[in-house]
């Protein structure tokens, strides 16, 4: 039997624009002492997690919000709990739903990947387009100051936090924040709950093997890149799916079938009632790609990709963001 998540405290973030619905508003949880997951319902498109470490008067926040008016609700959640902002804020992943409210934390040093900060760069505000109607204010594009290759320790109190980077997995580079001492586990997009993973911008093999990874820290407490906070058992259900839609692939593959086919044909079985089901489409591009011996982490022609998604899906998915 696995254990499940540490305690958690649940304390209401400020109230987003009143046009939002309020089901959507964000939350903060306490999951160890010091530590906080601030968790976005219902976790779809754009309702991303971020975290927060507060320990000997510092304060580390890991990644921030897609539009202006969510992340000025989370630098108001953060001033709440640790009343002033954070020091070094650590995004996981280029995407911009992690990255485009960096530029409300002027304070704060931001850390990253490399390979995430020439992301960043080159992809700037593209995924605004992608959802026009989402009112994403007047967003400035703010890169990681600090770059890592392998790994990075912050000492922060009595808190140790370690930065690993993983990948390709969710994109060319995916970095995890470790509390050994906690055991609290912030996983970026690498792994998500309840919403189904999406790996065309990077590898279905490694996010595998990242799991694989994360498995062996052992960790109690998951908070996940998006949906509720969960126990280690999220790893096992986020590797099921993986394991099926690389199954899909290799049938696909075999019978000469496109993925957009093999995904209307598919059963997902347990995760069929997952968030955002129709990433399946791009996962099983990326899948074929690799069982057709495309090397890892090769790029992907992202938007033909979601094209496709969009007609699997009868129309451009919901982001409420």
């Amino acid at each position: 039997m696995t254990e499940g998540p540490a305690r958690i405290a649940p304390r209401i973030a400020p109230r987003l624009d009143p046009r939002i619905d309020p089901r959507l508003d964000p939350r903060l949880d306490e999951v160890a002492d010091g530590v906080f997951a601030y968790v976005q319902a219902d976790g779809g498109w754009c309702l991303n997690n971020a975290g927060l470490i507060v320990s000997g008067g510092r304060t580390v926040l890991v990644d921030t919000a897609a539009t202006e008016a969510r992340a000025r609700a989370l630098r108001e959640a953060v001033l709440g709990v640790a009343g002033a902002p954070p020091r070094v804020l650590v995004n996981t992943h280029s995407h911009g739903d992690h990255t485009f409210g960096n530029f409300v934390f002027p304070e704060a040093v931001v850390v990253g990947h490399e390979r995430t900060r020439t992301e960043m760069e080159a992809v700037g505000l593209h995924l605004t387009g992608l959802w026009p109607g989402v009112c994403w204010g007047d967003l400035e594009v703010v890169l990681p100051e600090v770059t890592f290759r392998d790994r990075l320790t912050l000492h922060l109190g009595g808190t140790t936090a370690e930065l690993l980077c993983l990948g390709p997995a969710h994109t060319a580079a995916d970095t995890v924040v470790w509390l050994p001492g906690e055991r609290v586990l912030f996983t970026g997009d690498l792994v998500m709950s309840g919403v189904t993973p999406f790996c065309p911008m990077g590898s279905l093999a490694g996010c595998l093997e990242a799991i694989d990874v994360l498995r062996s820290l052992g960790p109690r407490t998951v908070v996940a890149g998006h949906g509720p906070v969960a126990g280690p058992d999220v790893l096992d259900a986020a590797e099921g799916y993986l394991r099926l839609v690389r199954r899909l692939a290799r049938e696909g593959v075999a019978a000469g079938l496109a993925p957009l086919q093999v995904a209307r044909e598919a059963d997902l079985g347990p995760y069929g009632d997952w968030l955002d089901a129709e990433r399946l489409v791009p996962n099983l591009h990326r899948a074929y790609a690799e069982e057709r011996g495309q090397a890892v982490g090769d790029a992907a022609d992202m938007p033909a990709l979601f094209a496709e998604m969009v007609e699997f899906h009868g129309g451009v998915p919901a982001c409420h963001a």
